[in-house]
């Protein structure tokens, strides 16, 4: 019997009711990794960048052509290169960049590369010379980036991570792009740390905050409910505080036109250019008082306190000033590395990792077209699967492999033609994913999430089986674990499950 006629057959059967009756997610639902009460969280800090403040596209395209033009001026890079523009949806976040071999990547939790998501420049590079080059699709742990994502100490990968690196991400494949088509040759080292420092001039010379501050309208999003959710806690008397990179003027600006002047009356301490994650784990560094006027003082901190604006520090010094310790304290922030790891492994905070790119994820998962799709790869998996150990299934077992592989691309192309979800490659989690789990107790679209929870709620992260758990868990089941008597191709039952 052939594929096409079987699966038309469970189709009409069972297919019509996982679309009639999809279980939709909710855009705006706080995910837990790890079980934590809102009842015992007295202190909430934040980040800036990405998580009180969020951004249009306006400002990777910006950070683009800005770095593209200090390449062409101040690195000597061709002039031709003016003729590229930043490309939206070309790259996601998480991906991995092989410096030496100027490639663009995305690999799983396992360190597995997935193909078809191996770029050089703007174009795919073939499976087979990807398979060439890694002698197969393992990346061993001594390539990675470093913990931070970095590449260095002998790491020959870097992990984009926060946001504001899609514009560095764009511009590399852009660069390599130029390079390749008029047949240049290049050392990838080199252009990498171009890149590298040309976007780097971008925040560090004030470049990119001058332009935000003299267009806030048309930088700056979501400011109404960053605003509402600061007031709730604050009437709530909890205790708020603000750790960000980002130096004081231009947190001040965007304060001002997200919550209003009055914006610090809200928090208990704001510390800026606080060199995350320096921060966290550098004990050299002192509090230095800065003023409003961004004049620097010269006295000691003895203590933090309320009204007033301190740089640099060390989160050591921060809580024996403050006292602030353990998991009465939940910080959010959009860099799982930066941010987020350092406070849940060495000091006991509680995390918050905020990921604008879910709320679009999750409106792609509601949809008709990848609910049904799930549910027959899914089906399809079970199939073959199921009937992988019958010699006279053998070649419709084939049909169905190819069928399988083809839905699977066409799964990932739903997310991004290129790379995919953000959190799956094919069935594994991403290696974004599987740091995101480890290091953040929750995570959300947006602080705007928490406007649905009152303070005693508790998130619970939901029991799923362990591969040898799945007996117990009727939809998960493998063919291996339970003895399958009898196969009645006309009556065939699916209870599939839908993941992210």
């Amino acid at each position: 019997m052939g594929s096409g006629l079987i699966m038309s057959n469970i189709e009409g059967a069972r297919g019509h009711q996982a679309l009639e009756n999809p279980s939709l997610v909710n855009p705006n639902t706080i995910f837990a990794n790890n079980e934590m009460s809102l009842h015992d969280i007295e202190i909430y800090g934040f980040d800036y960048d990405y998580t009180l403040a969020f951004y249009s596209r306006h400002l990777h395209t910006l950070i683009f052509n800005i770095a593209r033009d200090i390449l062409i001026q101040e690195h000597r890079y061709p002039e031709g290169l003016r003729e590229y523009e930043y490309i939206p949806n070309f790259v996601v976040r998480g991906l991995h960049y092989d410096v030496q071999k100027a490639l663009l990547m995305k690999i799983d939790a396992f360190h597995y590369i997935q193909l078809g998501t191996v770029y050089r420049g703007l174009h795919p590079v073939p499976d087979k010379e990807v398979i060439a080059m890694y002698d197969g699709c393992h990346v061993p742990l001594e390539n990675m980036s470093d913990f931070y994502g970095k590449s260095s100490h002998g790491h020959t990968m870097k992990q984009f991570m926060d946001i504001f690196s899609l514009p560095e991400m764009n511009l590399l494949c852009c660069v390599n792009d130029y390079f390749m088509k008029h047949n240049i040759d290049y050392e990838p080292v080199h252009l990498y740390k171009d890149v590298k420092a040309a976007i780097g001039d971008v925040h560090v010379k004030g470049i990119m905050y001058r332009a935000v501050e003299a267009d806030m309208e048309n930088y700056i999003s979501y400011g109404e409910q960053t605003h509402a959710v600061l007031k709730k806690l604050y009437e709530d008397g909890k205790k708020m505080f603000l750790i960000t990179n980002s130096p004081f003027d231009f947190v001040d600006r965007g304060m001002n036109y997200i919550v209003g002047k009055d914006w610090r009356d809200l928090f208990d301490i704001v510390i800026v250019q606080a060199d995350k994650p320096g921060f966290f784990n550098d004990r050299r560094k002192p509090f230095r008082r800065v003023t409003d006027k961004g004049v620097l003082h010269w006295d000691r901190i003895h203590k933090l306190e309320k009204g007033k604006i301190y740089k640099q520090g060390n989160l050591y010094e921060f809580l024996r000033l403050t006292g602030w310790r353990g998991s009465k304290v939940l910080y959010f922030g959009d860099h799982i590395y930066s941010d987020l790891a350092d406070l849940t492994l060495k000091h006991g905070w509680r995390t918050g990792a905020i990921i604008p790119e879910l709320r679009k994820e999750i409106k792609i998962m509601n949809t008709e077209q990848y609910v049904h799709l799930m549910t027959w790869l899914q089906g399809l998996t079970g199939l073959i699967e199921h009937m992988q150990v019958d010699p006279a299934s053998q070649s419709v077992v084939q049909e169905w492999i190819k069928e399988r592989e083809a839905m699977r691309s066409q799964t990932k192309d739903i997310f991004n033609s290129q790379f995919g979800s953000l959190f799956r490659t094919y069935h594994n989690p991403t290696y974004f994913s599987r740091r995101l789990s480890r290091f953040a107790d929750i995570y959300m679209a947006s602080l705007s999430c928490l406007l649905n929870y009152d303070f005693q709620h508790t998130f619970f992260p939901r029991r799923t089986p362990l591969q040898h758990e799945s007996p117990f868990w009727p939809e998960q089941t493998s063919a291996g674990a339970l003895k399958i008597w009898v196969l009645d191709m006309a009556d065939l039952d699916f209870n599939c499950s839908l993941h992210i």
